[in-house]
């Protein structure tokens, strides 16, 4: 129904300048993250590119410094999926950037066969929740220096389909691709309304974000009676310029500065499930993963 109601009303737009500030932008060789840099690139951002495939993400670099017409951005290697390659990323950052303004934890994968990460994670909770939550550990000193400083990451409406399984977090016991996408997506919306929280007073604000169906790469994995459904929906999804707006909005949108912590969709705040309001389980996913990160976070 809301996005129903956003054909009716004018696309969002902003004409804010990002000079001076620098952006990390996990997953951004490709899809939103590749649109979602181009854009803050054109705003004058210093941009900073993490990619898991430097071969694609030179590509990617190549077309955002063009299209932005900004040679103020760069490609870094960051593996999500192996918590070393998080830690030389994050070393690397803190070491060499004298300031982080907006990290925008965007990488994703979805629905794909079991797997384990490097660090013996299932792999949509390892990449889409642990791997965001280390990389925002190690760099939030620099980000708190840098404050006013926005976090945001990138949810699903796929959030309301499942649950967090504190007992079997890795799904051992039993594995459905679509409930532990759900379960990682919603560990996302309960980790941006813990880390709000944490932050208060700080000149720090944390926000999560539907992007939309958009049309991407991460369809891969779906079944073959699914991907057939998503061609037949295929007029009523988002491209990746479609899809990035939201991303965007969360990233510079003046208004949202006292609203840390919230739910968007479509540019505007959004109703989440019951689960993802719940600071309960919040903390106790908070505590399980610093646990398994084996990192102190209060």
């Amino acid at each position: 129904m809301q996005s129903l109601r956003n054909l009716f009303r004018a696309p969002w737009s902003s004409a804010t300048r990002l000079d001076d500030k620098t952006v990390v932008i996990t997953g951004a060789n490709a899809g939103i993250g590749k649109e979602t840099a181009l854009d803050l690139a054109k705003r004058g951002a210093r941009v900073i590119m993490a990619c898991r495939d430097m071969e694609r993400g030179q590509t990617a670099l190549k077309e955002v410094m063009e299209g932005s017409q900004n040679d103020n951005v760069m490609c870094m290697k960051l593996d999500l999926s192996d918590t070393k390659s998080i830690r030389e990323f994050a070393e690397a950052v803190n070491k060499d950037e004298p300031k982080l303004n907006i990290l925008i934890n965007n990488a994703g994968v979805m629905v794909c066969p079991y797997g384990k990460t490097a660090d013996g994670f299932e792999m949509q909770i390892g990449v889409n929740h642990l791997g965001h939550f280390l990389l925002t550990h190690l760099l939030m000193d620099l980000i708190l220096r840098s404050a006013p400083a926005r976090i945001v990451t990138v949810s699903s409406t796929a959030h309301r389909w499942g649950g967090i399984n504190l007992d079997d977090i890795n799904s051992e016991k039993s594995y459905n691709k679509q409930a532990a996408y759900s379960q990682s997506k919603l560990a996302n919306i309960l980790f941006t309304r813990a880390l709000a929280k944490r932050l208060e007073g700080s000149g720090v604000t944390a926000y999560s974000l539907h992007p939309g169906v958009v049309q991407t790469e991460l369809w891969r994995h779906l079944t073959r009676s699914q991907q057939c459904i998503m061609k037949i929906a295929k007029p009523f999804t988002k491209t990746s310029v479609q899809g990035a707006q939201t991303t965007i909005y969360c990233a510079v949108e003046p208004t949202l500065e006292d609203q840390s912590g919230r739910y968007y969709s479509d540019c505007s705040p959004a109703s989440c499930s019951a689960s993802g309001l719940d600071d309960g389980l919040a903390q106790k996913l908070w505590e399980l993963s610093c646990g398994m990160l084996h990192v102190s976070w209060d």
